[in-house]
């Protein structure tokens, strides 16, 4: 898996708060289930390893240490739900609705 994001490597990233930072992840599962849907396998995986490669960036902010029990467990159960065998049952729509919370909460400046 490459670098997708080099400006956001590039610390970038680290000057979002944690509910954009997860807002902008929640945008690249969207796209990945956007287009598994399209039945783009291509594309869907490309959209997963730049939402992993995000929430990796997140998992390493000094900032994001008190959500680190739940980024790892959001990373567990995203590649369970699109590349495993979904043992823990996830659907894309509980995956949207996971993410829209962020979305919102980014909106408002939380």
């Amino acid at each position: 898996m490459s670098i997708q994001h080099f400006d956001l490597v590039n610390g970038r990233w680290q000057k979002l708060s944690f509910f954009e930072q997860m807002a902008n992840i929640g945008s690249e599962v969207e796209r990945t289930i956007k287009w598994k849907n399209k039945n783009n396998a291509e594309y869907s995986r490309l959209a997963f390893e730049r939402a992993l490669e995000l929430l990796d960036l997140t998992i390493e902010n000094e900032k994001s240490k008190s959500h680190l029990r739940e980024l790892l467990r959001v990373r567990e159960m995203l590649a369970d739900h699109f590349v495993f065998n979904n043992e823990y049952v996830s659907t894309d729509e509980s995956w949207q609705n996971y993410f829209y919370v962020f979305n919102f909460a980014a909106r408002i400046n939380l």
